[in-house]
């Protein structure tokens, strides 16, 4: 059983959003129904599963309904059609006060825009979900402190928003989503407002921490970087529909239409295809000559060993972890990852 199963969700915004359900069904375009109706397709019978201790990133062009979409795990916007499966329990049968537990314990949340509250410390920020809980004073200050810790903002506790930096800004607000010890994390474009170098350690600490932790992380962006390197599968949406899901690989190597391969036409394939994937297994290689080998492992990225094959013209050996060998790439196997459509 997944983590969380969306089933069949269709989201329409407008007066009378039950009324537009045939024209949607029977495959209007977004566009169309704006045009005719005045109410607007948010989400297009989206259908997914998500692993537990995953990250799951979500991408697509603006309006596409990406944060549409994160704000139903939540239940801050409600489907139209459609339920929403947390450990085999549909949330949309929770009551209200089930509802406020879900979100004080289960799910929590970081925003593009921080979202901390002025007139609070680092340390209350951080705290106030556990605040939400009840837990005591005491107790809210060691788990915030921690929590802090892991952020690097040692030091900072005492110091209000105001006298932060954004990038700062925003590991307090991945510390409060953080205390709670809440088992899934939405992020919804948590790093877009930041610049590319404090968003690229942002990035970093979220991998690092998620190596430690396995919180099962749906992360919203328009970056198709930011999504190859965080994610562990992608879901791309357009128009409201989920046109394609994927391993980053998956996405890069297979685009299952022109709006997918317009998004990783650009993609340096260097940057994010690792050995193993383009390899010949041992078995499936005969006649490669082995007197000139370069040893690489098998996770490393094809940017990493580039330059000394295009200086020496060797072949690759690809070994794993232990010094086995796994397979072997030849220049065939590097022009093909590196230029297929």
């Amino acid at each position: 059983m997944s983590k969380i199963e969306i089933k069949n969700i269709y989201k329409i915004f407008g007066n009378k959003p039950q009324s537009i359900m045939p024209m949607v069904k029977n495959g209007g375009t977004k566009d169309d129904i704006l045009e005719e109706t005045g109410h607007t397709v948010g989400l297009d019978n989206v259908s997914l599963n998500i692993e537990e201790g995953e990250t799951f990133v979500c991408m697509g062009l603006s309006g596409s309904g990406k944060s549409t979409l994160i704000r139903h795990i939540n239940r801050l916007i409600d489907p139209t059609e459609g339920e929403i499966h947390i450990d085999g329990t549909n949330i949309m049968n929770c009551t209200p006060d089930q509802l406020i537990d879900w979100r004080r314990n289960r799910i929590s949340m970081v925003f593009q825009r921080f979202g901390l509250f002025p007139h609070k410390t680092v340390m209350q920020n951080v705290g106030y979900g556990l605040e939400m809980q009840g837990k005591s004073e005491e107790d809210r200050c060691k788990i915030a402190m921690e929590k802090i810790d892991d952020v690097g903002l040692n030091g900072f506790e005492n110091q209000f928003p105001n006298q932060l930096s954004g990038g700062m800004q925003q590991r307090v607000g991945l510390a409060r989503a953080l205390a709670t010890n809440s088992d899934i994390m939405l992020m919804d474009e948590a790093f877009s407002a930041l610049d590319p170098l404090i968003r690229s350690d942002m990035q970093k600490q979220l991998i690092d921490l998620q190596s430690e932790l396995k919180k099962t992380i749906i992360f919203i962006t328009h970056d198709l970087d930011e999504s190859l390197r965080l994610g562990d599968h992608i879901g791309i949406l357009n128009a409201g529909k989920l046109v394609q899901v994927g391993t980053p690989i998956d996405i890069i190597m297979k685009p299952a239409d022109d709006y997918v391969k317009a998004f990783v036409k650009d993609v340096n394939r260097a940057r994010v295809i690792k050995a193993k994937v383009i390899m010949k297994n041992v078995n499936e290689v005969n006649g490669i000559d082995k007197s000139n080998l370069i040893k690489v492992n098998e996770d490393q990225f094809i940017e990493e060993f580039l330059p000394q094959i295009v200086c020496t013209s060797a072949n690759c050996e690809v070994v794993d972890k232990g010094g086995n060998v796994k397979g072997y790439i030849t220049n065939k196997e590097l022009q093909e990852s590196l230029t297929k459509s």
